[in-house]
């Protein structure tokens, strides 16, 4: 399944993914650029498992695939914007009392 082409193919579009994500959705992300590509990977196989389910694309190849760089992107944007929601969810509260009521 994987080959040379394949990987190297994933590592291209991963990182132009993750680079367009990062540049799509406003706001800082400090992260180094292999973080970028691994939020593109992630992203590609978020994308590819999406145009499964909604297209129903390569049946025969399974369900856990790359997609391609348009839903590479969306799907580093989603990812991302999970990432976000994660890290709001684990900084301490900046006023120093409880979060809750």
């Amino acid at each position: 399944m994987f080959n040379f082409w394949t990987v190297l193919y994933l590592l291209v579009v991963g990182l132009i993914a993750g680079f367009i994500a990062r540049l799509v959705v406003k706001g800082r992300d400090p992260m180094p650029w292999w973080m970028t590509l691994l939020l593109g990977i992630i992203g590609s196989f978020v994308g590819g498992f999406a145009g499964y389910l909604l297209f129903g694309w390569d049946k025969e190849e399974g369900f856990f695939q790359p997609g391609g760089l348009i839903f590479s992107i969306l799907g580093a944007i989603v990812v991302l914007l999970l990432l976000r929601l994660i890290r709001r969810r684990r900084s301490p509260n900046p006023s120093g009392g409880s979060s809750e009521s």
